[in-house]
């Protein structure tokens, strides 16, 4: 090549990653339905074990108490299970600071659970467990609710896409 001019030259293309979410179909292709699917999973079996907890512990610790210890115990439970099945994270990276950070998503649903409680001892002071149940069985939708938000915006932010 003495006459000035160069081969072309051959130009890269950058290599790009098929997004994971190509090989679904419908509403399952948003990475955020399948892991409310996900963490629907954790969450009846998480509630299933709170539910047992406090009807057990009711009777020797009270209810506010034994609301605190039920949703505590679940919460590690709860955390383990939506970072391994919701969020798809493996491996033991970060892992203490996601349960650390899953104790102040789980102050978050004690507050809203537990002031549903103090809601209901208000109106009725007589209020049985069973009403009691159903109080924080309703307020756990909205603390669901703020739960999930918190995973994947906050605690799990590096794995809102799979």
């Amino acid at each position: 090549m003495t006459d000035g001019t160069s081969a072309p030259a051959i130009q890269e293309t950058p290599t790009r990653r098929l997004p994971a979410t190509r090989h679904y179909r419908g509403v399952l292709r948003f990475p955020a339905i399948r892991q409310l699917l996900r963490f629907t999973g954790v969450g009846v079996i998480c509630t299933a074990a709170s539910l047992g907890l406090y009807a057990l512990l009711r009777p020797w610790l009270g209810a506010q108490l034994a609301n605190a210890v039920a949703l505590v115990l679940t919460s590690l439970l709860n955390t383990a299970l939506n970072r391994r099945l919701t969020f798809k994270i493996a491996g033991g990276q970060r892992r203490t600071r996601d349960h650390l950070n899953g104790l102040v998503v789980i102050a978050v649903a004690l507050v809203i659970t537990g002031s549903s409680l103090g809601v209901l001892h208000w109106f009725n002071p007589d209020a049985t467990v069973g009403d009691e149940l159903v109080a924080t069985t309703l307020s756990g939708f909205l603390a669901t609710a703020v739960r999930f938000s918190m995973l994947r915006h906050w605690i799990f932010r590096r794995a809102r896409h799979r």
